[in-house]
């Protein structure tokens, strides 16, 4: 079982989130009942939507992380799974994005264009692997 799968399947349980199709077109969202809240686009790559006062909010922790890209502008980070360590930071990172979503309230606005997500707007570079040293 990939990492992907191992968290998709932690998180299909919470009570908050439901599955489907994800909007921009690739792999398989878990969605809240105010708006789409990942999207697991291969095995290791996961694009979660924070919310930008989110992300505002812990900025330097999501910098300090090895496993967190954030795109200036983007109301997601992705989160690139290499480790169970990474998995339970998604976790977290999940609760956080659910409570930044249920403060907003349901989104009234039109729907979410194709390029919502980090989706090829990041190159994720592997971690080096200790036992290569």
């Amino acid at each position: 079982m990939t990492l992907a799968e191992r968290a998709m399947e932690r998180l299909e349980v919470w009570p908050d989130l439901s599955t489907g199709q994800a909007s921009c077109g690739a792999g398989r969202a878990l969605r809240s009942a105010h708006s789409e809240i990942l999207h697991f686009h291969s095995d290791r790559d996961v694009d979660l939507h924070l919310t930008v006062p989110a992300i505002r909010r812990i900025h330097s922790d999501l910098m300090e992380s090895t496993a967190v890209r954030v795109v200036p502008g983007s109301r997601w980070v992705t989160v690139h799974l290499d480790c169970d360590t990474d998995v339970d930071l998604l976790m977290s990172l999940v609760s956080v994005a659910l409570k930044a979503h249920l403060s907003q309230g349901p989104v009234t606005a039109p729907a979410p264009s194709p390029h919502t997500c980090n989706l090829h707007r990041v190159t994720l570079v592997p971690r080096d692997d200790p036992d290569d040293r």
